[in-house]
């Protein structure tokens, strides 16, 4: 950051701009509603901008608008969607572990709410219907875990009293107090015996269509796929042949594309559970963002690198 004059910084959130204003310090606070209209001599001053919540903005098609902008904050943890917009040179950082315990919280219950059958069950209440049937649990079940990063090291600790196997996938293979992380090279020989797969993986060349009709072909039948990762992860065409048979299943926070529109065929489908990304969208969001933005003014007050930094 150049701290050699004023940093201006905007926030698309008015409680954001509550709270953090009185510990400014040395930042100016902007408010900055997304799809309201800035004046030239602020778009002249600004420095720094965070990001609207939604994953879509009118915001993001400005960027290129402020000349003197050196720095961009998510309030998400992917960014994707952000790059095409982001002008040469800006520096990017995440919302990394904002919302990593949320995420994990819903992965772990799309798990168990896909294995015993509980959206069922929820349709059912509706009809007055009861319906006694065994179903599956997650206990002595082999899981498979994509993705080693704040949300995936989540889900494991929350996996761990469950009684099941746990098997971590990262992009090398390595090693740490927990024991051994495969490598994707290794994917294979560990689908080939998983009851579960759940993919917490970020949306980039290496991952996009990562999960395609090899990949799902390889999990054995009755396999349960979970992705809290990001949509375009997966092939939705490859997907929808193995679930539509009946072969595999499959709990969605995230698809491609999003939202999943009126009629496409995914929702008709009884072993598909779908949420409308709602991972890091929980009552713990606030706070946790509240800090983070807090202790990146504190960093940018200080002349240090903001925290998280992808770009």
């Amino acid at each position: 950051m150049n701290v050699t004059s004023k940093q201006v910084i905007t926030l698309p959130d008015e409680t954001l701009w509550d709270a953090l204003a009185p510990q400014a310090d040395k930042t100016e606070l902007i408010y900055w509603p997304d799809g309201e209209e800035l004046s030239f001599d602020i778009k002249q001053k600004v420095t720094g901008i965070v990001l609207p919540y939604a994953h879509e903005s009118s915001t993001l098609r400005k960027l290129n608008e402020f000349p003197n902008l050196t720095w961009v904050q998510t309030q998400s943890t992917g960014y994707d969607n952000v790059l095409p917009w982001l002008p040469a040179g800006i520096r990017l950082s995440n919302a990394a572990g904002v919302h990593a315990s949320s995420t994990a919280e819903l992965a772990i219950g799309l798990v168990l709410a896909s294995l015993r059958n509980i959206d069922q069950a929820a349709r059912d209440m509706m009809q007055e219907t009861w319906r006694e049937q065994r179903h599956r649990s997650l206990a002595d079940r082999n899981v498979v875990v994509i993705g080693t990063g704040n949300i995936g090291g989540g889900i494991v600790r929350r996996l761990e009293p469950f009684e099941v196997n746990i098997f971590r996938v990262g992009r090398t293979e390595r090693h740490d107090e927990q024991g051994i992380i495969y490598s994707l090279t290794q994917l294979r020989s560990l689908l080939l015996q998983a009851d579960v797969v759940i993919l917490t993986l970020p949306l980039n060349a290496d991952t996009s269509g990562l999960v395609n009709k090899e990949f799902l072909s390889t999990m054995p039948d009755g396999a349960l796929l979970v992705n809290v990762g990001r949509g375009g992860v997966v092939n939705t065409n490859d997907l929808l042949a193995e679930v539509s048979s009946g072969r595999l299943y499959a709990a969605l926070d995230v698809i491609e594309p999003e939202p999943l529109p009126v009629g496409h065929p995914l929702w008709q489908i009884p072993n598909v559970l779908i949420t409308p990304h709602l991972g890091g969208n929980t009552s713990a969001f606030t706070p946790r963002i509240k800090r983070l933005l807090l202790d990146q003014l504190h960093r940018i007050n200080k002349g240090e690198l903001p925290a998280n930094l992808v770009f």
